[in-house]
């Protein structure tokens, strides 16, 4: 079964930083372009960065960058979101999503009907 799992989040002040994971089952993400997604209350989703598996490079929405970095392991199978320098304005449920044929693709972007297989989310609370 194809699944991603996430953890870490939480509640944090501005200028704090906070780590998400997203462990995968059922494909390695080693082969897969990996995007992250954020919901802010009363908003759409909204891409904020993804990790290009052919470029071994990530791009990032202009509102994160500079802030947030992805990585991957390969050997626990799972990619990390990490955000430093947050803002309030970054509260939101957070989601990681694997693009199942980013393979076949030069680059990665972050735009939510290129992804497949979503987490479950995790909330980010960022407040004085």
């Amino acid at each position: 079964q194809v699944q991603l799992v996430q953890s870490g989040g939480g509640f944090v002040q501005p200028g704090g930083s906070l780590r998400l994971s997203c462990a995968a089952s059922g494909f390695t993400v080693d082969y897969y372009n990996i995007g992250w997604f954020r919901q802010a209350p009363g908003k759409d989703r909204e891409g904020v960065g993804c990790l290009s598996m052919n470029e071994n490079r990530s791009y990032f929405a202009e509102s994160v960058r500079g802030r947030f970095t992805i990585s991957r392991d390969g050997y626990k199978n799972t990619v990390y979101l990490q955000m430093n320098s947050l803002k309030v304005e970054d509260t939101g449920i957070y989601y990681c999503a694997a693009d199942s044929i980013g393979l076949a693709r030069a680059t990665c972007v972050y735009t939510r009907s290129f992804y497949d297989t979503w987490g479950q989310g995790t909330q980010v609370t960022v407040s004085s």
